[in-house]
């Protein structure tokens, strides 16, 4: 998997290009500034960009808007931004570029590195990776729709499970249920917000998009 690092920080971005070297990452490029990302995206075609949202030259917002500009350029690139700071209105513009490959990890949330390479995977494969912080800060700013409205006290937990890219599986483990609870839980999710089967969306995405108010019924 290639992977580009966008991190102002050079101890930090030196010991990202390590951790990921290791982990068997193709590691093309790791840059300092926004600007600089772009360029590396453009040149190295990469299947995730892992970004900061603070950079240069301003320090507010350069990376998160760099990852929107990046994701309506290329559609199917990966985003995994890494950062001390949760930022709300930029976010949901991400989220709304498109219902698959988003994640948002909080620097320091972020206790084992197996749940950082994990991430990493679940982006490349269209999942999402976002942290309960982020997920709840971005609720509480998320608009009413008749279809979220209409999840239920449960339904809202798993779905919330979901936004962090849990399985069925983790999710029956965290919620101390059957998988088969979960699944029919899952089913409920979908009818109520009106996600059919279909062979080119990806429903899970689609509902945590739906739930977030990033996507439009």
């Amino acid at each position: 998997m290639r992977i580009v690092i966008a991190e102002d920080a050079a101890v930090l971005r030196h010991g990202m290009v390590q951790l990921l070297d290791e982990r068997g990452f193709d590691v093309a490029a790791a840059v300092g500034d926004a600007r600089a990302l772009h360029s590396a995206v453009a040149e190295h075609r990469p299947d995730v960009v892992v970004a900061d949202i603070r950079m240069p030259p301003g320090h507010t917002d350069e990376g998160l808007r760099a990852a929107i500009e990046l994701r309506l350029e290329f559609p199917e690139l990966g985003v995994l931004l890494f950062s001390q700071y949760i930022e709300t209105r930029y976010t949901a513009r991400l989220l709304a570029t498109g219902a698959s490959g988003i994640g948002y990890l909080l620097k320091d949330r972020v206790a084992d590195v197996d749940d950082f390479v994990d991430a990493i995977h679940r982006v490349a494969a269209g999942g999402t990776a976002l942290d309960p912080e982020v997920v709840s800060q971005l609720m509480a700013t998320r608009q009413h729709s008749s279809g979220v409205d209409a999840l239920s006290p449960r339904e809202r937990e798993v779905l919330v499970l979901m936004a962090q890219g849990l399985t069925n599986a983790a999710v029956a483990d965290a919620l101390t249920v059957t998988q088969r609870a979960v699944e029919k839980h899952v089913a409920g999710i979908f009818a109520k917000l009106d996600l059919p089967r279909t062979d080119t969306e990806h429903r899970r995405v689609l509902a945590v998009l739906r739930y977030l108010g990033a996507a439009p019924r």
